[in-house]
């Protein structure tokens, strides 16, 4: 595994990925006078999901809802210079990849767009596209990445639910359609768990009992281990529907907290301040962190618990190591390596989270140093670099990527470098860079935190072989 990836010449690509080598000799679509309606076989799936095909005309054609193999009777619905965009107007053949999609607002709801495909497919397909992204960049694997995953279903514990009155006073809830700014009424979401959906219909009800329900923008949902929490955004207070959120807490045994204002709205609980907290493994035993409304917390609590024993795994660290954790949150990654023995310095852009990690590592009685820093200068990443001198380095960057970060630890580079990516298009660029200056990654897996939709996280572990342990006393 030590050449698992590596710098090659890059070289055109097909743009396959998914599927799509099990049908990669499909047909063109069939020509056709009227090609609104014009018939078509799906040759592949595009990295978003959507079927890829030939229009009467030649032009690439993107099919939403369509699969590899499938041959279809296609409406073009938006027509662009270099493709169409179409959806089916009749399925013809399926493929045996289709499933009969869990949720009834599917199609509508733009919340979860790969539920016609089934699960172990939509894993092949996420495998695929980390693939071809890095070997677009010219960074070729030669094993397949590793999966992590959990239940399809029931396993989303935070959401935000859009609020609308319309002209006629009547109020909706839920999700935005797919391409479009319209809210879907939800009355139960599968994806969330348990706790949440079961809020769904009793906050439509409330909201249309409320004296102002203009006021709200939005509501948040959160499950922690101890408490399910609803979160209000609301443009003004109101006293009297303040009332009624606070009664609503209490029939429903949820904590209902105010975010209130429009510039810079302060968060106020109704009721009695929960505590909320998660878990994660550690060397002896769960590790309990405390979180609040508003701070990073991983959307699918399996995945997680994978992605920290994984890393835990991957670096390994040597009792007194240390380890630079960058974007290190409330401490998700920190302190399950605090617990093996590194000695850990947490790195975060967000101040509240800086201080909820020192908190939490007071809690699981750990030494972790939390450090506030803007980790888009490389000056401040490189003079972090200089004084720790870590033996390895975890981040998790936002969809942005980590492009100050790798150039730093281009110049300066570390033993291990674990990458956890929650867009794979700027995990390739940035793999491609590290691998460039001397790094050469060794493992690699997808996890699948977002079931049924196209989304991707990734974890790539890349090694360095010249770097040199600091001199004793460091």
């Amino acid at each position: 595994m030590a050449m698992l990836g590596k710098r090659r010449p890059a070289r055109p690509r097909s743009g396959t990925s998914g599927l799509q080598k099990k049908h990669s000799e499909a047909p063109r679509s069939q020509s056709r006078t009227d090609h609104d309606e014009a018939e078509a076989t799906i040759e592949r799936l595009a990295h978003d999901g959507r079927g890829v095909a030939r229009s009467w005309n030649g032009k690439t054609l993107f099919v939403e809802g369509a699969l590899p193999g499938e041959r279809i009777e296609v409406a073009v619905h938006r027509t662009r210079k270099r493709f169409d965009e179409a959806h089916i107007r009749t399925l013809l053949e399926p493929a045996a990849e289709r499933a009969d999609p869990p949720c009834g607002h599917y199609g509508q709801c733009g919340g979860c767009d790969l539920q016609h495909l089934s699960v172990v497919a939509q894993r092949e397909h996420k495998r695929a596209v980390l693939v071809d992204l890095l070997a677009r960049e010219g960074v070729e694997l030669d094993a397949e990445p590793e999966l992590l995953a959990g239940e399809p279903l029931g396993y989303r514990r935070r959401a935000r639910l859009g609020v609308k009155v319309d002209a006629e006073g009547g109020v909706h809830i839920g999700f935005r359609a797919r391409h479009a700014s319209r809210l879907i009424d939800i009355d139960t979401c599968p994806i969330l768990v348990p706790a949440l959906s079961a809020l769904l219909g009793p906050l439509r009800n409330l909201l249309a009992q409320l004296e102002a329900p203009r006021l709200i923008g939005h509501l948040e949902l959160v499950a922690s281990d101890t408490a399910s929490v609803v979160v209000v955004r609301q443009l003004r207070a109101n006293a009297a529907d303040r009332r009624r959120w606070l009664t609503f807490g209490e029939t429903h045994d949820v904590a209902v907290a105010w975010r209130v204002g429009r510039e810079s709205p302060t968060l106020e609980w109704l009721g009695e301040t929960p505590a909320l907290t998660c878990r994660l493994p550690g060397r002896e035993g769960n590790l309990e962190l405390a979180f609040a409304p508003g701070d990073f917390l991983q959307v699918n609590e399996t995945v997680n618990r994978q992605l920290v024993a994984v890393v835990r795994e991957w670096l390994a660290p040597l009792p007194g190591e240390r380890v630079l954790d960058l974007f290190a949150g409330i401490g998700n990654f920190s302190l399950p390596l605090a617990a093996d023995g590194a000695r850990v310095t947490a790195v975060e852009g967000n101040p509240d989270m800086v201080a909820r990690l020192a908190s939490n590592a007071r809690r699981n009685e750990l030494s972790a140093e939390g450090v506030q820093a803007d980790l888009n200068d490389e000056a401040q990443i490189s003079a972090l670099l200089e004084r720790l001198a870590p033996g390895a380095v975890m981040l998790d960057p936002p969809r942005d990527g980590a492009d100050a970060v790798c150039r730093a630890l281009i110049e300066r580079p570390v033993s291990r470098l674990v990458y956890i990516a929650c867009d794979p298009a700027t995990l390739a660029r940035d793999a491609a860079r590290l691998v460039h200056g001397g790094y050469r990654i060794t493992r690699v897996a997808v996890a699948d935190m977002f079931v049924h939709t196209s989304h991707l996280e990734s974890i790539l572990l890349l090694e360095h072989d010249a770097w040199q342990p600091p001199s004793q006393g460091a």
